[in-house]
Formats: C-alpha cells, sequence, structure tokens
C-alpha cells in the first residue's frame, strides 16, 4: 500500500521510525495507523484526511453556502443546478464565487462557498453541486492533530501485540480468541483532539 493510499495523518515512515518498527509489522502499522485515522475523525465528527468531496447544497436565495468539510484546499468544481438545466447542471465559473478564508491557506474552521449576486439572475436555481478537496494531506497534519494520531495508532499497535492495554478481558464473539479491545482512546489523546472537534451548536 502506497502512501498516497493510506488512510493516515501521518506517514508510515514517521510512525516505524518513532517507534523503531521494522518492515515485517508494516502490515499491522498500516491498520493501526488506519484505525487511528478513522477513530480521531469519528471522535472530531468531521473527515480530517485529505480526499475529494462532493456535497450538494440547496439554495434558498444566500450567497453564502457553508461547505461540510474543512480545511479547503481547492475548490474543484461548481455546478448551478435550475429546473430547466438537467440534473447535471451547469457549470458555473470561477469568477461567479469565491471562498471564505482563502483556498489553501490551512485555518481549521469552516468554510463557505460566496457566490456572485449575478447567481440570483439565474432563473429556477434549485441548488448547487460544489466539488472540492478537504483535510489534511498525510504528513502535512498540524503538530497536535498528528501527535494524537501517532498516540493513538500506538496504544492500538500495544494492544495487537499483546501487552493487553486498554482490554476488557475475554467477551464471547469479540475479536480474536474471545477477546474485546474498547473503542475509548487515552484521555491525552482527547485533549490533543480538543481543538479539532466539530463545534455542534
Amino acid at each position: 500500500m502506497s502512501a498516497e493510499k493510506l488512510h493516515s495523518l501521518i506517514t508510515l515512515a514517521d510512525f516505524k521510525a518513532v517507534l523503531s518498527i521494522d518492515d515485517r509489522e508494516d502490515n499491522l502499522s498500516r491498520y493501526c495507523l488506519t484505525m487511528a485515522t478513522y477513530t480521531i475523525e469519528q471522535y472530531c465528527m468531521r473527515r480530517l484526511f485529505k480526499k475529494k468531496r462532493f456535497e450538494r447544497i440547496e439554495y434558498r436565495g444566500d450567497l453564502f453556502l457553508p461547505l461540510k468539510e474543512y480545511p479547503v484546499s481547492k475548490i474543484l468544481l461548481v455546478y448551478a443546478l435550475t429546473s430547466t438545466n438537467g440534473p447535471d447542471g451547469e457549470l458555473a465559473e470561477p469568477e461567479f464565487y469565491h471562498v471564505i478564508p482563502d483556498c489553501g491557506c490551512g485555518e481549521d474552521m469552516p468554510y463557505t462557498l460566496v457566490l456572485s449576486p449575478a447567481v440570483k439572475r439565474l432563473p429556477g436555481l434549485l441548488s448547487f453541486s460544489v466539488i472540492y478537496n478537504a483535510g489534511y494531506s498525510i504528513g502535512k497534519a498540524p503538530p497536535d492533530l498528528a501527535s494524537a494520531c501517532l498516540e493513538l495508532a500506538a496504544w492500538n499497535m500495544g494492544r495487537y501485540r499483546g501487552k493487553r492495554i486498554g482490554t476488557t478481558g475475554n467477551i464471547r464473539g469479540s475479536g480474536r480468541d474471545g477477546e474485546h479491545f474498547e473503542l475509548s482512546m487515552p484521555e491525552n489523546v482527547k485533549q490533543l483532539l480538543e481543538p479539532y472537534k466539530r463545534k455542534v451548536i
């Protein structure tokens, strides 16, 4: 599995270097990194690993359209869907929108697509389909977020190596040989993740 295909906030090489892991445990290392990243995303209630996002936003006359995922590195395509242009919509040129804060600035806060007032002249405007890149690239996450991924992946590595850190004992049908691992995470990891949790109002 290449670095580009690894769903992780830190690189495999960095993880192995910090924990002094050799190549024989690459598969387990990849698994622990991937599970750590998914667990962090679930805890933070947002997608943190950089991927292409597809989002359809209903238009209700407001020129400010909040995007769900952040930070946004690039707006790839924006389509305006009206009652007359079919299900695929009409491509909106970049001069008809911009993003705040600026794409690629790395600010860890929600981003907003700001439309030009000219879009109000489109008859029967229903929604916008937005395709964009959001999240952090592997090896490019902020230091505290990268540390949280490293700590959680190492914690899981210890459990799967048989050190029984964070286990709840033998529960029938839960994991290999009836062993069940908690879905929780260490308190120090939670503290590192606090700034990245989605704020729910």
